[in-house]
């Protein structure tokens, strides 16, 4: 496929607003790629003006979801980034999908810009996407999958079974702009598709007052946090719980050498920051750095003795759904050159229902040497 496409009479430098030197130079980045023998390409990173994973397809764009800032202090971060009135959202730990129809074909793009035929299924399962389509041709529906069964996250603290979706935005497909939030809380609605909770509209003041207290509760329920909007949907702000920073934390250290120390810094930072703000007394200071340190040494440890045991590690997962959609997960994870150990397979009333792993050499490999006597230079 050429990177001069067009579609809708103008060039993809045109319908990403750049200039055709400028869009000369970015299209570098731009990774080739294919679903069900169509060619398209995707941009695995961000780049000044253009999100991560913006999609060329068909002559057409599809936006990438852009970054949304985080603040580490309430009382001082949200009349900062907002003078205006703010809805405040619930933050679902999944993972991002934008579902957009490109010549008819309804399609789910991961937040790097990549087809999931596994998610494309589900998708189209769980929503009605051709109602969605016939009112908004030009739009994307954006949303969480949250859920045990999906092949790319563990977080289980939904009242979910398998697999679901929930929709925190609707953006034009091409420029990124989004509809605001009281419109696309009201189409979502109509069109019965599932979202995230809306817990108030406030202004920013009123928002300083309410977000601790909804904090603490999706805290105290293992949840992820919360998203801060203009109702307009132009800027947006995010938060975490203490429960997903220790959560991210225990994961790290389950695979020790595969995760930066930037990652693992950022989320203690978090709670430093968030335990001065939420004025915990000592004992839940106490209480709270118990967690923390629990979340570094147990899973790091397991590791460690899982190494010496002989097992490999790896990020387990489980889905469920038709053997042709399954068939069509592992040929496309394999693509993305994952090994993979298929721990469990059986059929359950029609489904496939497969327990895998994704193989993560690099822990092993390092825990394997250091358990061999490997002398560490600091």
């Amino acid at each position: 496929m050429s990177i001069d496409s067009v579609g809708y009479g103008m060039e993809y430098h045109d319908q990403l607003g750049l200039s055709r030197e400028r869009f000369a130079d970015l299209s570098e980045q731009f990774h080739d790629d294919s679903y069900a023998g169509r060619d398209y390409r995707r941009l695995p990173d961000y780049r000044k003006a253009v999100e991560k994973g913006t999609v060329l397809f068909a002559g057409t764009v599809v936006r990438g979801f852009p970054k949304i800032p985080r603040c580490l202090v309430l009382d001082e971060g949200i009349p900062q980034h907002f003078d205006r009135e703010i809805a405040v959202e619930e933050k679902l730990n999944g993972y991002n999908v934008r579902v957009a129809r490109i010549e008819g074909d309804v399609l789910a793009f991961t937040r790097s810009g990549i087809v999931c035929p596994f998610t494309t299924h589900k998708v189209q399962a769980l929503v009605d996407c051709e109602r969605f389509f016939e009112q908004h041709p030009d739009r994307m529906l954006c949303g969480e999958m949250i859920g045990p069964e999906n092949p790319y996250t563990t977080a289980d603290c939904y009242d979910v079974d398998s697999v679901a979706f929930r929709a925190f935005d609707i953006r034009d497909r091409v420029s990124g702009e989004s509809l605001p939030v009281r419109d696309r809380r009201e189409a979502c609605e109509d069109l019965g598709i599932p979202q995230v909770d809306l817990f108030g509209i406030y202004n920013p003041s009123e928002a300083v007052e309410e977000t601790p207290e909804i904090v603490d509760d999706l805290d105290s329920r293992g949840r992820e946090g919360i998203v801060m909007k203009t109702v307009g949907g132009g800027q947006q702000l995010k938060y975490t719980t203490s429960a997903a920073n220790q959560g991210d934390l225990a994961f790290a250290f389950g695979l020790p050498f595969d995760y930066g120390r930037a990652f693992s810094f950022r989320r203690l930072i978090r709670e430093g920051f968030q335990s001065v703000e939420f004025g915990d007394s000592e004992a839940e200071r106490r209480e709270r750095a118990h967690g923390v340190g629990e979340s570094l040494l147990l899973p790091m440890v397991d590791a460690i003795e899982a190494v010496e045991e002989g097992e490999r590690l790896g990020e387990r997962h489980t889905v469920r759904a038709e053997p042709r959609v399954v068939d069509a997960l592992l040929e496309h994870l394999r693509k993305q050159s994952l090994t993979l150990d298929i721990e469990r397979d059986r059929q359950v009333e029609g489904q496939r229902v497969l327990t895998f792993s994704k193989r993560i050499q690099r822990s092993t490999d390092k825990i394997d040497t250091y358990l061999d006597g490997t002398i560490v230079t600091e």
